[in-house]
């Protein structure tokens, strides 16, 4: 009985998980309202913001190809997902001073999915 129940409560957790790792199709959908200001991929460039290429991991404020504000270069902190996460829901809370002008976004399902699309360029 006892080895029943630990059975079914792995596998209701099992939509969880998934939930929290997000869809990577989706994040591309998701991110099309990223995608005019953020390239991201093989040929990824800075343009009226950085790329996004292999962000999780770098350091905040980091890439040669674009000129950041003073909070954002001064920043000081490695782009862990948590860290994105908390961005992409308040740019303004994490970096104040950012000039990034994007209010954030408020659905958590599709933070997962942009943080599932941004780890499909991950090497």
């Amino acid at each position: 009985m006892r080895s029943c129940l630990l059975f079914v409560l792995c596998l209701a957790s099992l939509p969880l998980a998934a939930h929290a790792a997000g869809d990577p199709v989706a994040g591309r959908a998701a991110f099309a309202k990223c995608a005019s200001c953020h390239a991201v991929g093989p040929s990824a460039r800075g343009g009226f913001g950085p790329q996004l290429t292999n962000v999780i991991g770098r350091k905040a404020g980091s890439t040669v190809d674009f000129k950041y504000s003073p909070a954002m270069a001064s920043a000081g902190f490695i782009w862990t997902e948590d860290k994105l996460r908390a961005f992409l829901k308040a740019p303004s809370d994490v970096v104040p001073g950012n000039k990034m002008r994007f209010w954030g976004i408020g659905s958590d399902k599709q933070i997962d999915d942009i943080l599932a699309y941004l780890r499909s360029f991950r090497p």
